[in-house]
């Protein structure tokens, strides 16, 4: 209609009508694919089954199912889509759907990692904040370490007992090729540890003993190449066919064989069983991931003498009124508390730079 200037108009009730065709308020993109957007949420997989990841090897997974009953066999998947970003290693326990059966050329698919109790991480070096993580959900590290050939290390050793105690694994330590030279010196760094010690000949390796001590337990096996770690495995676990290596005569270095993290089942006598987790040697294990509180947690004796220590010290040598280097001084510790405590500042003041 129009009014008296001759304009169209369109009453309450026009409006209304056109208003059902109106789609300029309405803004959407093409999909140019032509096919249903996707949606971030995901299937909760309420029928996977969970299994231990037993290692690693060219982004397959070898699990483990059904652990300890009739059904238990091994399983190859590979990783959803969605865990892409996530780390999955050995020791985890994950949640798989798809074929499970394990039966030749099958594939699962592991679509969650279930909450880990422990994580063992190390660093490329101390001055890198980038984790790399070792294993998970172990509850015991066994720490070798060769009395000569080559030398033992007491600094590494320390620095894995740092990386225990911040990750809540209880350490434990073997010294292998006993017959090589006295272990004693090297032991007397560690007196005033609450560590169990287990001590090893090439001729005579106390097997009864660690075994006992593994059962019941998930324990990762760490060594500096060379000192006999997968000789020891094999030993405990003969069918672990783990490569062995030996030390170049003239850098005293020993070689890289066990490239990859591999879990391994370990039976005692009464068919009682536990897992050991080897890993391969390393010449270093940096502890940028670690908080520096935790450092003074895997010198123990040295960390009850630091409660009488003033609020915010060091313990660094230039440290003012520190109970643990007036008690060194004072020879309450004797020299294996002065080697404790050279051990614990020069880790300290590496994170002090």
């Amino acid at each position: 209609m129009t009014d008296n200037s001759g304009s169209w108009w369109a009453d309450d009730e026009d409006d209304d009508e056109l208003d059902l065709y109106d789609e300029s308020s309405i803004r959407s993109r093409p999909n140019p694919k032509g096919n249903r957007p996707r949606t971030k949420t995901r299937p909760e997989h309420a029928d996977a089954q969970i299994a231990r990841v037993l290692g690693v090897d060219r982004g397959r997974y070898t699990v483990l199912l059904d652990e300890d009953t009739p059904e238990e066999r091994q399983v190859t998947a590979a990783r959803a889509s969605e865990l892409r970003r996530n780390p999955i290693v050995t020791g985890d326990r994950v949640a798989v759907v798809g074929d499970t059966t394990g039966e030749e050329g099958t594939l699962a698919r592991i679509v969650r990692v279930e909450p880990r109790t422990t994580l063992l991480r190390r660093s490329a070096d101390d001055t890198d904040e980038v984790e790399r993580i070792v294993v998970a959900n172990a509850d015991q590290m066994l720490i070798v370490v060769a009395a000569a050939n080559p030398e033992p290390r007491t600094r590494l050793v320390d620095r894995y007992l740092v990386a225990a105690y911040d990750a809540g694994i209880e350490p434990m330590l073997c010294v292998t090729k006993t017959d090589l030279a006295d272990p004693e010196p090297f032991l007397s760094n560690f007196a005033g540890l609450d560590l169990p010690v287990f001590t090893s000949r090439q001729d005579d390796i106390p097997l009864h003993d660690i075994t006992a001590a593994l059962i019941g337990h998930d324990t990762v096996v760490v060594g500096h190449s060379g000192v006999g770690k997968s000789t020891l495995v094999n030993a405990i676990v003969p069918s672990a066919h783990r490569a062995t290596g030996h030390v170049n005569v003239v850098t005293g270095r020993g070689r890289h064989t066990s490239s990859s993290t591999v879990s391994l089942r370990v039976e005692d006598d009464e068919g009682r069983h536990g897992w050991v987790i080897d890993t391969p040697g390393v010449r270093s294990f940096g502890l940028g991931h670690v908080n520096t509180d935790s450092i003074l947690k895997a010198f123990t004796d040295l960390a009850e003498l630091a409660e009488d220590c003033p609020r915010g010290c060091t313990h660094l040598p230039d440290a003012p009124d520190c109970a643990i280097i007036e008690a060194v001084e004072a020879g309450k510790l004797g020299e294996a508390g002065r080697a404790r405590l050279d051990s614990l500042q020069r880790l300290l003041a590496t994170f002090a730079r």
